[in-house]
Order: structure tokens, then C-alpha cells, then sequence
């Protein structure tokens, strides 16, 4: 099984931006720790703070993976291109978020891309990661 996890803008600053929001591990840590929990599946990671690589990235993997997990960070609110991307492979994608987008701005309570998600996780922090991983390895989506 291979998935592949991308996280969009800011994200390369988890541990250090925010951290009562978003916590104090690097996801370069929690990485760690993902790949030893599911040694038998290649987990794949990316991440990139400009948009049109993060479609590259869906474009190169979505025919491949059995799954991906995509955290857009503030592109999810902004995005057409992404759904698009999303809509245009064929592998399951699960949108996911560290915190609860519903408890914080307006603006963070919608989302372009949810749409063309096969589902949605957040507010459980980095083990919002987690979850999505048991989605795709069960074969809930």
C-alpha cells in the first residue's frame, strides 16, 4: 500500500507557528512515528507553500497511491485548482486539517476542496494524519 501525504502552505513551520493551534512537533517528527505504527505501508511526503506544485504533486501521485491525505492549509479556502486537481485523479483523497477549522475564523469554515474529497478530518491534531490512514487502509472510502 503507498500513500502519500501533502501539506501545503506553512506547514514546513509546524513546531514552531502556533503552537497552542497547531502543537509543538515538527511534522518531520510525527513522520517518525507514522512510519513506525504502519511499518507495511509506504508513506509518501510532501510539502510546498506555492499552490501549482501542490497540484503537480496530485497530478503525479493521484494514479498511483491507494490514497492522499492533503492538509491545503489556507489554499483550502481559496482553491479552485486544487479541486480540480483533486476531481481529475483517480486516487481517494481525504482532506485533512490539525485544528478545528470550525472553532476559529469565518473564513476558515469553508472549503473549495471538501467537495471533491472522498472525506473530511479535523481538529484531532496531528493524529487527524492518523485517522486518515485508517480510512484508506480499511478501505472506507
Amino acid at each position: 500500500m503507498k500513500i502519500q501525504i501533502i501539506n501545503g502552505p506553512n506547514l514546513n513551520l509546524l513546531g514552531i507557528r502556533e503552537p497552542g493551534i497547531y502543537g509543538t512537533s515538527s511534522f518531520e517528527d510525527y513522520l517518525q512515528e507514522l512510519a513506525e505504527i504502519y511499518s507495511g505501508i509506504e508513506i509518501r511526503y510532501y510539502q510546498s507553500n506555492v499552490e501549482g506544485e501542490l497540484i503537480n504533486k496530485i497530478h503525479e501521485t493521484g494514479f498511483t497511491c491507494d490514497g492522499i491525505i492533503l492538509n491545503a492549509g489556507a489554499y483550502t479556502h481559496t482553491s479552485i485548482a486544487i479541486h480540480d486537481a483533486i476531481k481529475s485523479v483517480k486516487s481517494p483523497v481525504i482532506e485533512i486539517h490539525i485544528s478545528n477549522v470550525h472553532t476559529r475564523e469565518s473564513f476558515r469554515r469553508q472549503s473549495m476542496i471538501a467537495g471533491a474529497c472522498k472525506g473530511v478530518i479535523a481538529g484531532f491534531g496531528m493524529n487527524s494524519y492518523r485517522l486518515a490512514i485508517e480510512a484508506i487502509k480499511m478501505n472506507t472510502i
